[in-house]
């Protein structure tokens, strides 16, 4: 069982990086990434609910009155990541994008740790933590050297007035990976008020969804992004429907593989898995991905972030 679970966690750290080239091509269609990010995540939610219902854990949605009402936030953090991850794929590639994420979960966490936020146990500062963070620190700054081209708005993907420069996109890289590991806490605290997994899961992501189909309506109502295409939507291959799974897997998965091996192995196996397949998917050209070849630097900034991110969670 142990062991089904390692791998269940490498699986799952796979799917978060694949889900974003996959929910590029629902962009594509829908023309708007707020809009994609609406369809992903009310999908999900739909695949959630029909889980919940089948295990039975529907239920715990009983207790919800009496959870403590910041634990209902972790959701926010979804539309967000969803978002900046199909903005920044584009105009970064993907293992940078993907470089990016995994520097802010790492610091987030750090932070989380090290000062006892939003209910982590308070741990201190060793050796593991620090030279884990000089080496994620030292890898994506060899990544974001490494890319030889500007990161300019694609053609496909540029949103009316959504404009920043490239420090600006590698900032929102860091932040849509900063969020995820805050969100990680929050659901924590709900999940010890409901006590089912999958209850927790389907809030996170009926809240994620009603946050993003909000800000869909203002900037709509304000002009700030296109009208939503859904005739395209026919012609969009199969795969690009498949990041709605994706996002219910990575969530389904986490909860399941943290009370078996705990989250510090989990965490670790989900960053190789991230990290590994975003170079497969820049190396190959992967998922309609522009091929971005890997090269010395790339490989080299690769292998400082799975190094600093192993020593950060296990040593």
């Amino acid at each position: 069982m142990y062991t089904a679970f390692l791998a269940v966690a490498l699986l799952v750290g796979c799917l978060l990086a694949v889900q974003a080239s996959m929910n590029l091509q629902l962009n594509k269609a829908v023309g708007t990434p707020y809009g994609a990010s609406t369809i992903q995540l009310a999908l999900a939610t739909g695949l959630l609910a029909l889980l919940a219902l089948v295990v039975g854990s529907l239920g715990a949605l009983g207790r919800l009155p009496e959870a403590t009402g910041w634990h209902l936030l972790g959701g926010l953090a979804s539309p967000f990541y969803i978002t900046c991850s199909i903005l920044l794929f584009p105009r970064l590639g993907a293992v940078a994008s993907v470089g990016l994420f995994v520097t802010g979960q790492m610091f987030a966490s750090l932070g989380l740790d090290l000062f006892g936020l939003l209910g982590v146990e308070r741990e201190a500062l060793d050796a593991g933590m620090v030279l884990g963070s000089v080496a994620v620190l030292a890898g994506i700054v060899v990544i974001i050297r490494a890319q030889r081209r500007a990161a300019v708005p694609a053609p496909d993907t540029a949103e009316p007035g959504f404009r920043l420069s490239r420090v600006g996109w590698i900032t929102l890289g860091f932040l849509a990976g900063a969020v995820l590991p805050v969100q990680g806490a929050v659901n924590a605290g709900l999940r010890e008020d409901l006590g089912e997994p999958l209850a927790v899961a389907l809030v996170s992501f009926t809240v994620a969804t009603l946050t993003i189909a909000v800000v869909l309506f203002v900037l709509r109502a304000t002009n700030r992004t296109p009208r939503p295409r859904f005739a395209p939507l026919r012609g969009m291959p199969w795969w690009g429907w498949l990041g709605a799974a994706c996002a219910a897997g990575y969530v389904t998965g986490t909860f399941l593989a943290i009370p078996v091996i705990g989250a510090a192995v989990t965490v670790a196996l989900t960053v190789p898995g991230q990290q590994l397949t975003s170079a497969a998917v820049d190396h190959y050209g992967l998922l309609r991905m522009p091929r971005r070849p890997m090269n010395t630097p790339r490989i080299t900034g690769l292998l400082l972030l799975l190094a600093g991110s192993l020593a950060i969670q296990l040593l």
